[in-house]
């Protein structure tokens, strides 16, 4: 069993930078890989990031360049470092453990980005 919980979020305008934790409670080190998904209003839940416990990362298109996702595995915590934010980035943020029975999920955070 894996609890995830994320902070970070909030208002910020366009071209600013907020940056997402996600906090475990348990150690991260075994885990096989770490998400960063998020969901605006009336559309489906997308992947925007992911590490492996190997720190191989992979980014959506759209944040290629902008954002950026690390893992301290001391601190058990993945973060998402997003910057140029732009009004299309609003959303709720969730984290996601992939391991090898089950994936775990946070409860999202609210980042909205104004023009």
């Amino acid at each position: 069993q894996v609890q995830l919980v994320e902070s970070g979020g909030g208002l910020v305008q366009v071209g600013g930078s907020l940056r997402l934790s996600c906090a475990a409670s348990k150690n991260i080190f075994s885990i096989n890989v770490m998400d960063w998904y998020r969901q605006a209003p009336g559309k489906r839940r997308e992947l925007v990031a992911g590490i492996t416990k190997g720190g191989v990362t992979n980014y959506a298109n759209s944040v290629k360049g902008r954002f950026t996702i690390s893992r301290d595995n001391a601190k058990n915590t993945v973060y998402l470092q997003m910057n140029s934010l732009r009004p299309e980035d609003t959303a709720v943020y969730y984290c996601a453990a992939e391991t090898a029975t089950k994936d775990y999920w946070g409860q999202g955070t609210q980042v909205t980005v104004s023009s």
